[in-house]
């Protein structure tokens, strides 16, 4: 029983680090999003805008993917809680996540989750318009 907590407790911070991450992106993506625009009222290249469409879809694929390995986890988690037999049905500290394909652990199905789609699809579709309308 021991060991088996423990092989939870990695796991959740397995799952923290993946929330980490997927928060920091975000910021990173407003904060060259912003500074990309700064370059664009300074000198009223449109080139600029259109430049920073690049790290909105890098991030927001990275971010995905993030949200991904965090579901799968989460998926071993509950696994793991609710196997009767911890150590033959699951080995002791196996991190195997690869088996969680179901819908919601698909990529697809991460980027247009809640959590991430209203932030990356805005800011595309903001630039994509702000661009022509600046052009």
């Amino acid at each position: 029983m021991e060991s088996k907590i423990e092989h939870l407790k990695m796991i959740q911070g397995i799952i923290t680090r993946m929330n980490t991450n997927s928060f920091q992106i975000k910021g990173w993506t407003i904060t060259l999003v912003s500074a990309l625009l700064a370059l664009y009222a300074n000198s009223r290249k449109v080139t600029y805008i259109f430049i920073a469409l690049i790290p909105v879809l890098i991030f927001w694929f990275l971010d995905s993917y993030y949200l991904q390995q965090e579901r799968k986890f989460r998926e071993l988690y509950k696994e793991i809680v609710n196997t009767a037999h911890y150590g033959t049905d699951i080995k002791e500290f196996e991190m195997l996540i690869d088996k969680y394909k179901d819908c919601k652990c698909c990529l697809v199905k991460t980027m247009t989750s809640i959590t991430i789609l209203p932030l990356y699809l805005l800011l595309s579709l903001g630039l994509i318009i702000g661009g022509f309308i600046l052009k």
